[in-house]
């Protein structure tokens, strides 16, 4: 599925199938609705406190997911700013809080949702809302420092600030005729709210809920809801908020580990690539993917409604739709548990033919991963979760993966597509949505091009995938991003 082309645009066109599945997941059904807390009816600001911050005057939200990796990595933070905090003295002052065990296990990850759920709990006691992945590395008493140099009694959010170099489409071309006027954070680095900025946030969302609609970049989501179409707050950037390589003698409070996970390399006998095309991109598209993938991969099927022998393409029993491909996906998901090509293989790489990926760097991914756990991984979108309700997907343009548990529950589930050609991976992630799993996200994958992305950002990654090809050359792009 494509951004907007395929999922904005052609959800449009699906607003009375999307909304009548929807209905299962309104916001009166209690087992679905988040719980965002009450509204606060005051808040007295103590004009007079200039005291130091201390860490008992922190929160600390980890953006850490379900799957047992990302479980494991957040252990390890969660350890590592507990030894600190020993070290300082301050053990008991920690406050520290785990996306994946505080909050519902959809949506909080888009921020908005637990605004008022924040407020509520630490809008009277706390200074600093502080936000971090489950990758981000923080020495905690610089981090202290640091958020003393910033007047907490006023309106702040802080960050390592970027901006565009061009108008993105994950971005719905916002600022386009100056993207470099707009400032948002990137979250790896870390960033924070201060309490008098969380408790109008607060206010604004019990007086206006949030809409449902589409969440696909939310850094800089969260930076437009804050700026609050120029009546609210600006991001401060925080030289100290940093993604490079933690380094002695630097000024860095936070810090990335570059290169990658580290957890082996999967065999490439473990996957089997489904290739989505039609006869449309047999001579174009495909012929990428063979010099990319196909180069790599021990296992792959190239998927059309049309026999093609010199590729050779398999006729997956579907008509091609001009959108959607909703049956097309779930023809092949069906086929991968009884096809013996694939049937054995633990994970399923699902591709769109336009997609461009790293092989190699896909192995060492995957690795992290345990194909007994039911997984769907990729890039995570959402749709409808601001509101506290809705679900997430996996976007399909940089690849959608399925572990074969995933597989074994999908298909046990019964969730069959609204329509041929509704919008696949959106459908896919409702599917997980009635399952009760939460896709499981990963900033290597990517749905555009890369140029639609900050440099700085791809910098301190280390991408799997891209998507599209039109005004660019793929090969380049896998030679200069993906080898």
């Amino acid at each position: 599925m494509r951004i907007l082309s395929g999922a904005v645009f052609s959800s449009l066109l699906f607003v009375q199938i999307l909304a009548s599945d929807f209905e299962d997941f309104g916001p009166d059904d209690p087992q679905t609705r988040f719980e965002f807390g009450a509204a606060v009816d005051s808040k007295v600001e103590n004009e007079t406190d200039i005291s130091p911050i201390e860490l008992k005057d922190v929160v600390i939200v980890v953006r850490s997911q379900h799957n047992a990796f990302h479980v494991r990595k957040a252990k390890a933070l969660r350890q590592a700013l507990t030894e600190q905090a020993e070290a300082m003295g301050e053990k008991d002052h920690l406050e520290l809080k785990m996306m994946h065990k505080d909050w519902a296990p959809l949506g909080a990850w888009t921020i908005i949702p637990i605004i008022n759920s924040l407020d509520e709990d630490y809008g009277d006691s706390k200074r600093w809302i502080f936000f971090c992945e489950d990758e981000t590395i923080i020495n905690l008493p610089e981090l202290v420092q640091v958020l003393n140099k910033y007047d907490a009694r006023k309106e702040m959010f802080l960050g390592h600030a970027i901006q565009d170099k061009q108008a993105a489409i994950i971005h719905h071309f916002a600022f386009h005729q100056d993207p470099s006027q707009f400032s948002f954070p990137d979250f790896a680095a870390g960033w924070a709210v201060s309490v008098p900025l969380l408790n109008r946030l607060s206010k604004r969302l019990q007086a206006e809920p949030p809409k449902s609609d589409f969440t696909i970049d939310v850094q800089h989501e969260v930076a437009m809801f804050i700026r609050d179409e120029g009546q609210g707050t600006l991001l401060t950037d925080v030289p100290e908020f940093c993604t490079s390589e933690p380094v002695d003698q630097q000024e860095c409070v936070t810090s990335l580990k570059s290169g990658g996970p580290e957890c082996g390399e999967l065999s490439l006998d473990n996957i089997f690539f489904a290739v989505k095309t039609t006869k449309k991109y047999h001579k174009d598209r495909v012929p990428i993917v063979q010099k990319t993938v196909g180069q790599h991969a021990k296992h792959i099927a190239y998927y059309s409604e049309t026999e093609d022998p010199s590729i050779p393409t398999e006729d997956i029993g579907v008509p091609n739709t001009e959108r959607g491909h909703c049956a097309k996906l779930q023809a092949i998901i069906d086929r991968s548990a009884s096809d013996p090509r694939a049937a054995d293989k633990p994970w399923l790489v699902i591709l769109d033919d336009d997609t461009i990926m790293s092989v190699p760097r896909l192995q060492k991914l995957l690795a992290c991963y345990d194909p007994k756990e039911v997984t769907l991984l990729g890039e995570r979108y959402g749709y409808g979760l601001t509101g506290g309700y809705g679900y997430e997907y996996i976007t399909g343009g940089g690849s959608m993966i399925l572990s074969r548990a995933g597989i074994e529950a999908l298909l046990k589930s019964g969730c069959r597509c609204w329509e041929p050609d509704s919008p696949d991976d959106m459908w896919l992630g409702n599917c997980f949505r009635r399952l009760g799993v939460p896709v499981t996200h990963n900033p290597a994958f990517h749905q555009a091009k890369p140029n639609e992305y900050v440099p700085s950002l791809l910098a301190h990654q280390t991408p799997v995938s891209f998507h599209k090809h039109y005004d660019l050359d793929p090969l380049t792009v896998y030679k200069e991003y993906l080898s």
